[in-house]
């Protein structure tokens, strides 16, 4: 009788089967399998999937336009809120002697037609400018999407009738708008300018949460939860409202920078921001006669003012980016 040959050993673990058969499937590359975090591809149980504000997270702190636009914005609220920590003097206080003077040791921009530092002046208009930006944008965006969400979700009569409202103000031109109501204002402060961009703001806000908020209602998600019999508030608050937020902070992040030029525009044709307000239109509007004979009074102000809105555009665009899932 022949000898039959030895089994050839590579050093790996035979189990045997009950039927008589065996696999040759080595013990430590199971162990090795099973101890990989997420398996060969990263997939496994141990791995949470990232939620979508995680994934733009995750892209924003690597994108540099986001990095460099949220270093000026955080900048320009600072000194918004502490001016004092980069201008001692005060912007109010004015020396006829040195009107239209250029740079000068101690006040690096010069002066304005009524002798005021304009280096003071531009690190205080930041104040008001940031100041009507963010409560702008915070009332345009509370408003709009309120309403706008709860007609996108109900339909029906509440959303025929908040349609024809917006049509109606979406005719108003802005700047013309600003023009007639805030001429009869006679207020110094900045909440009626506020409220003006508020109320002519908000319309378009309403119609992206409403498409939004239609649009999320008739995922898969949705239409379970109302199958187990959850209610229109939870419907909308817990499983609507956080799916529907994306496009609605991204269009209120580029429309702060707007809401800022806004200001400048309205305080340069005289019927926004008035003094002694301190502002960068304000300041824009006096500078523009002396153009000519000293340009640096018009400079700094209006270059403050273009940084400002061009950084929280860069910054709307890198969270567009970030949350736009066609755009992965």
């Amino acid at each position: 009788m022949p000898e039959l040959p030895e089994p050839f050993d590579d050093g790996r673990a035979i189990n045997h089967t009950g039927a008589g058969g065996g696999t040759d499937l080595a013990m430590d590359e199971g162990e090795t399998l099973e101890k990989t975090p997420g398996g060969p591809q990263g997939t496994g149980p141990d791995k949470k999937p990232r939620s979508l504000w995680s994934d733009a997270w995750h892209d924003l702190r690597r994108n540099p336009i986001f990095i460099i636009s949220g270093l000026i914005i955080v900048f320009l609220v600072v000194i918004a809120i502490w001016p004092q920590l980069i201008a001692s003097g005060n912007p109010l206080d004015c020396d006829l002697s040195k009107a239209q003077e250029g740079s000068q040791p101690g006040h690096p921009f010069g002066f304005n037609g009524q002798g005021c530092d304009v280096y003071t002046r531009t690190v205080y208009g930041a104040r008001a400018s940031v100041q009507v930006g963010v409560f702008a944008t915070l009332g345009v965006t509370i408003l709009g999407s309120v309403l706008g969400g709860l007609a996108g979700f109900y339909g029906g009569a509440w959303d025929g009738v908040l349609s024809r409202i917006t049509d109606v103000f979406f005719a108003i031109p802005v700047v013309l708008g600003g023009l007639v109501l805030l001429s009869v204002v006679s207020s110094n402060s900045v909440w009626p300018v506020i409220g003006f961009m508020v109320l002519l703001g908000w319309p378009q806000l309403s119609r992206i949460a409403r498409g939004s908020v239609i649009t999320a209602k008739q995922n898969d998600y949705v239409q379970a939860a109302r199958a187990l019999g959850a209610s229109n508030n939870r419907m909308l608050l817990r499983h609507i409202a956080p799916n529907a937020l994306a496009p609605v902070i991204v269009v209120a992040t580029i429309a702060l920078g707007t809401y800022i030029s806004l200001e400048a525009t309205l305080s340069f044709l005289g019927v926004g921001l008035k003094p002694p307000t301190v502002s960068w239109g304000i300041d824009i509007s006096s500078a523009a006669a002396y153009v000519r004979n000293a340009p640096h009074m018009l400079l700094w102000p209006s270059g403050a003012l273009a940084i400002t809105v061009l950084a929280f555009i860069m910054l709307g665009d890198a969270v567009r980016d970030a949350l736009d899932p066609k755009l992965r």
